[in-house]
């Protein structure tokens, strides 16, 4: 994996390019969060497999937000929560639909 971008001092945001992006949250356990992030990538591609097919990519789209959720990086900020509520955030899996599609 390649260098980890820089955060901002209390560590809710990376900074990519002078833009701020919310940071996947840090107490979700590693194993985890990268079956979150391969569901997200795998989310995003399909997004753009639909585009050029001409398809809907609003299932797809929808993916890209349950993951984006999943890892703290949309919806309610991580550090907000108690860490029971960013437990059950990601204990929800709502990425689950995408590991079991299979790919078209």
């Amino acid at each position: 994996m390649g260098e980890q971008p820089a955060t901002t001092e209390d560590g809710h945001f990376v900074v990519i390019d002078g833009r701020r992006w919310r940071a996947t949250d840090p107490a979700i356990p590693e194993d985890v969060a990268a079956e979150l992030r391969r569901a997200l990538m795998a989310a995003r591609r399909d997004v753009g497999a639909a585009l050029r097919a001409g398809d809907d990519p609003a299932p797809a789209r929808a993916r890209v937000q349950a993951a984006k959720v999943a890892l703290g990086e949309r919806g309610t900020p991580w550090w907000e929560q108690t860490l029971d509520e960013r437990r059950r955030r990601w204990e929800r899996r709502p990425d689950r639909d995408a590991r079991t599609e299979t790919p078209g």
